[in-house]
């Protein structure tokens, strides 16, 4: 049962990110988590969501905008460091509080309020259809680096970058392909500081179940590549701004870790 999850949840998420930036950290991450302590699903979830990524990268990264990527990517780079050191300082996120639904517990964090709060407020300024922002040095710096902490410290990134660069004015295509590759700047960054902290000793049952998110992983991405197509800018701008709503109450609640 555990390998299907797995499975359906790979597909599922990469097609998702494929649309919107990002969805596959964040759902898969909460899986592993039903099987491993917490600093390794974030780890093996980092392994799938980089190859994943350069899967991606190889057929759409022609579509890239290279200054965005730079000046977003580069502090993305230097916000993961801090963020891995934070993880490794904790033996879980400080609890807000906790409640209980249809008989499970949910922890209130502060990492989840944290994150979920600036998911929404990127949300309502989507829909309150704001003038486009132009990609200054600053906003792109401090966005870049919010989202590589967040990417270090729970692979919570593409939300957060999502958020910013849907903001600029790019095209659906572009959209994507950036932030596919500043997806990798943050994993090529964080996945070495992994390794050297929790992954040294990972038996074949946990290298298993990386694979067996790969696959459906690559194929959600190729059907993801396929149905892009097909959408408006306009479509996607709204998909990512409802997205983005649903992940944080998600988040804020505690429902996913």
């Amino acid at each position: 049962m555990e390998y299907f999850i797995i499975i359906l949840v790979a597909f599922g998420a990469s097609m998702l990110t494929f649309f919107s930036g990002f969805g596959l950290g964040t759902l898969l991450t909460p899986v592993f988590l039903l099987f491993f302590p917490l600093p390794i699903a974030i780890s093996l979830t980092a392994i799938v969501h980089f190859l994943n990524n350069l899967f991606k990268f190889g057929i759409i990264g022609g579509n890239i905008d290279k200054k965005v990527l730079l000046k977003f990517g580069v502090p993305a780079v230097l916000g993961v460091i801090p963020g891995v050191f934070l993880l490794s300082a904790l033996d879980e996120f400080s609890v807000i509080t906790s409640y209980d639904l249809s008989g499970s517990t949910y922890n209130i964090t502060w990492m989840g309020t944290v994150v979920g709060v600036l998911m929404i407020l990127f949300s309502i300024s989507e829909f309150k259809s704001l003038k486009e922002m132009k990609p200054s040095n600053s906003t792109l710096a401090l966005g870049g680096f919010i989202s590589g902490f967040f990417g270090g410290l729970s692979g919570h990134q593409g939300a957060l970058r999502s958020g910013f660069l849907i903001r600029l004015q790019l095209s659906k295509e572009a959209f994507v392909a950036t932030g596919v590759g500043i997806a990798l700047f943050v994993d090529i960054t964080r996945i070495p500081l992994y390794y050297s902290a929790w992954m040294k000793d990972l038996g074949s049952h946990e290298w298993m179940m990386v694979i067996l998110a790969v696959i459906p992983a690559f194929l959600g991405a190729w059907l993801g590549k396929k149905w892009l197509k097909k959408t408006s800018v306009h479509f996607v701008r709204k998909l990512v701004g409802t997205l983005l709503i649903v992940f944080g109450l998600v988040l804020i609640f505690g429902l996913i870790a």
